[in-house]
């Protein structure tokens, strides 16, 4: 075992580094521009939503209320003449990036965390590099790609923006592995 506190410059060292990381991923590179195409009548969705004053939140619709009216055939129709919708209702106003870019750096340094924690329970000081990076990098793949599999599963999410995302989680897994692998107490 190793002690956890010994590891604090490859946790926060990890966690900049995949925060630069996908910084340059999503800004630099048209690898996530297409995610999310344009609505072709978006003025319009959006003229017919905005008297709704929906509050932020996420909402699917239809949405029965109960196992019996999913059953239902006026639910069964609904869901045939459609749309069926899982939708994201995020506050008006200009997005807080600084906000966002904090949460996300927070949430890095938790599975760079998580990750040296996982390393330091299995491996002593002084292991060999290709060993931490395995430990290391597998704890973080899980926390940066796996549960967003789910979402295309459940919530049929598009596949592309999965594959891709696990892409990213692919990479900054390798990022933070490699970190603290290098950074790993002799």
């Amino acid at each position: 075992m190793t002690s956890l506190p010994a590891l604090w410059l490859p946790i926060l060292l990890s966690a900049v580094f995949v925060f630069v990381a996908s910084s340059l991923i999503h800004m630099a590179s048209p690898w996530h521009k297409g995610d999310f195409p344009k609505l072709r009548n978006q003025e319009q969705v959006m003229d017919a939503l905005r008297p709704l004053a929906i509050p932020p939140g996420d909402y699917l619709f239809p949405r029965p209320t109960s196992r019996e009216e999913m059953r239902s055939p006026e639910f069964a129709e609904s869901m045939k003449r459609g749309p069926v919708v899982l939708m994201t209702v995020m506050p008006s106003g200009p997005m807080s990036m600084g906000r966002n870019l904090g949460q996300w750096f927070a949430y890095c340094l938790i599975i760079s965390l998580l990750s040296a924690y996982v390393a330091s329970r299995a491996l002593p000081a002084a292991a060999r590099f290709a060993d931490v990076f395995r430990f290391a990098s597998t704890t973080a793949l899980l926390a940066y790609a796996a549960a967003l599999w789910q979402m295309s599963i459940w919530y049929r999410r598009a596949w592309n923006l999965t594959l891709k995302a696990t892409i990213d989680g692919l990479v900054y897994a390798a990022i933070t592995g490699a970190v603290i692998g290098w950074l790993w107490p002799k």
